[in-house]
């Protein structure tokens, strides 16, 4: 095993060089092979006509679990993209509704709704290739429903408006969790 290098930086702190390099680029290496089968996930979703051009795999202890594409055009689902599709078949693959024990590897930068689905997901490391703006400049523009959401957009692409309810009915739906908390111990 290699040892660890450590250094003593200009302001008096301390560093340690790390010991495994070796790992890292073990790493990094399959990072790659898995990032590669997204793209040719993605790939293979245009080609099939299923969907945009997006891949997603999820990957347990170094096993591929599922690969998927976009199917939004398939399914007929604007929530059919990649990652949640790839979400959905983990879950059901592995026979539970978190994954904190996987990865997963997506061919572009999640949009805010893949990625709430990796978060609620507990997948424990997203790797993605591309960023958000190449899918935007072909006219994949996802991005404005986290700017929508947060009042920062320039425009908004949908006419929705978004408010939350006031008197008895906000408390009625607050309370369903309050009166069903017991039920749940999911994580």
């Amino acid at each position: 095993m290699e040892e660890a290098n450590v250094v003593e930086t200009k302001d008096g702190t301390i560093s340690v060089a790390s010991a495994f390099a070796v790992h890292q680029e073990a790493v990094q290496d399959r990072d790659h092979i898995f990032l590669k089968k997204a793209v040719g996930e993605a790939y293979k979703g245009v080609e099939c006509g299923d969907g945009g051009p997006f891949g997603a795999v999820v990957v347990r202890n170094g096993e591929v679990v599922v690969s998927c594409h976009n199917m939004v055009w398939k399914n007929t689902d604007p929530t059919a993209h990649a990652e949640v599709t790839a979400v959905r078949e983990a879950c059901k693959k592995l026979n539970k509704i978190e994954l904190s024990d996987c990865e997963m590897y997506a061919s572009c930068e999640p949009c805010p709704m893949c990625f709430g689905a990796i978060h609620l997901s507990r997948i424990k490391r997203l790797i993605y290739g591309a960023k958000a703006e190449a899918a935007n400049a072909i006219g994949f523009d996802d991005d404005f429903i986290a700017d929508a959401l947060r009042g920062t957009a320039f425009y908004q692409k949908a006419n929705l408006e978004i408010k939350k309810a006031d008197g008895n009915e906000a408390i009625i739906a607050e309370e369903v969790f309050e009166k069903t908390k017991e039920k749940f111990h999911i994580y």
